[in-house]
C-alpha cells in the first residue's frame, strides 16, 4: 500500500467515525418552556442544519406552543414529525410555523425532520414545581 493510499483510507475512516457521532451521539443544548399568554408553555426553535435546542423541556398537562423558525431551504428540514402527538408539519423556509399540543402523561418523546436525519427529543415533566433535578432525561439538569 503506498502512503497516498495510507492517508486516503485514514482520512476516509475519520470522516466516517465524524458522520457517526454527529448522527448518533452529538447532543446539543437543552431549553425549559416559558410561561406564555394563557398558560401556554411556548418555546421558540431554530431550523438551520439540525434542531435547536436538541431538547426541548415541558411539563404535563399544560398547552405547548412550538414556533418552529425554518432559517434555510434545505430539503432534509422541511417538516417536522412529533409521532407520539400525530404532528406532521411542513415548515417553510424563512417562516415561523406554531405547532400546538398538550402531553398528557410524562416522559420522552422524539422528534425528527421528515427524512429521519435531523432528531430532537420532547421532555414531558410530571406537573408541579420543576426541578433540574426531577427531570429524567440527562441534558435538563445542566442547561434549563
Amino acid at each position: 500500500m503506498t502512503s497516498t493510499q495510507i492517508v486516503v483510507t485514514a482520512l476516509g475512516a475519520v470522516a466516517i467515525v465524524w458522520v457517526l457521532w454527529y448522527f448518533l451521539f452529538s447532543r446539543g443544548t437543552a431549553v425549559a418552556a416559558t410561561a406564555g399568554a394563557a398558560g401556554v408553555q411556548e418555546v421558540r426553535v431554530i431550523v438551520k442544519g439540525g434542531y435547536t435546542p436538541d431538547t426541548i423541556v415541558v411539563q404535563a398537562g399544560k398547552p405547548v406552543r412550538l414556533q418552529f423558525y425554518r432559517d434555510e431551504t434545505a430539503d432534509c428540514s422541511e417538516r417536522v414529525v412529533f409521532e407520539q402527538f400525530g404532528v406532521d408539519q411542513q415548515l417553510p423556509p424563512f417562516q415561523t410555523t406554531a405547532i400546538e399540543f398538550t402531553p398528557d402523561e410524562p416522559g420522552e418523546f422524539p422528534f425528527r425532520c421528515g427524512m429521519n436525519m435531523l432528531k430532537g427529543l420532547l421532555v414531558v415533566e410530571p406537573e408541579g414545581d420543576r426541578r433540574a433535578a426531577s427531570s429524567p432525561h440527562k441534558f435538563h439538569g445542566a442547561k434549563a
